[in-house]
């Protein structure tokens, strides 16, 4: 490895409590641009984590995307975060009908 040379993590962390696994990976960085994939269940504990990969050195990004296709199942604070994360101007790139169904109902 020469040096200067910087390298980014593509997997962020998973997330395990009973009954649940949550993975978040990071797909790509670009300028103050963010991807992020989140697979498994988006649950209470994990809303804090998934706030910190959302964020490019401690600041929120310009652009965020996530991609929730592989999503299983989202509680209630785990929908509130995704609201929140719209509101805020992110977009969903991808995800399940049964996301999607949760995300247009009314709080």
């Amino acid at each position: 490895m020469s040096t200067g040379t910087r390298f980014a993590f593509a997997w962020l962390g998973s997330y395990e409590e009973a009954g649940g696994v949550l993975r978040i990976t990071l797909l790509s960085r670009k300028g103050r641009g963010l991807t992020l994939k989140l697979e498994g269940e988006l649950l209470g504990p994990w809303v804090g984590s998934v706030r910190d990969a959302c964020a490019v050195r401690g600041r929120r990004p310009r652009y965020l995307r996530l991609d929730l296709a592989a999503i299983t199942y989202v509680d209630a604070a785990g929908v509130q975060l995704l609201r929140d994360l719209v509101a805020e101007g992110a977009e969903i790139a991808a995800c399940s009908s049964f996301v999607g169904e949760l995300l247009h109902r009314e709080p």
